[in-house]
């Protein structure tokens, strides 16, 4: 086992983690610690659990307003996914209805090169 040793206004504390993993819990406990000298700052020595309690509240908010942005985001990807799957589906429409049109136009094309071939002078 992986061991941190994080101080956390003024208190010192010893935390185990897998091996391997010491420095993002470092960095965790970095990241907690910047909000509780804020919360320190902002309303004086109030109690360790009490600033780590409104830290760790404030670091909540953050991730459920993150989760919040990831579920948007999701569904921005998901009507974009179902507005290329219509405009493809509109795509392959045109390009079917295309194809006709030019296959209608090569059709009236062979029959005027047949009439003219068979009748080079035009009928005069």
């Amino acid at each position: 086992m992986g061991q941190v040793v994080v101080t956390l206004n003024s208190r010192t504390y010893r935390l185990e983690c897998n091996e391997g993993e010491e420095g993002h819990l470092a960095e965790l406990a970095e990241y907690i610690g910047t909000h509780v000298e804020e919360m320190r700052r902002n309303f004086g020595q109030v109690g360790d659990d009490r600033l780590i309690l409104m830290a760790a509240l404030v670091v909540t908010d953050e991730l459920w307003a993150l989760r919040a942005d990831v579920e948007n985001l999701r569904a921005q990807l998901a009507e974009a996914r179902r507005d290329k799957s219509e405009s493809d589906e509109n795509a392959r429409s045109i390009e079917s209805q295309l194809f006709a049109k030019i296959g209608e136009a090569a059709v009236r094309l062979e029959g005027l090169n047949s009439r003219l071939t068979e009748n080079p002078g035009g009928g005069h």
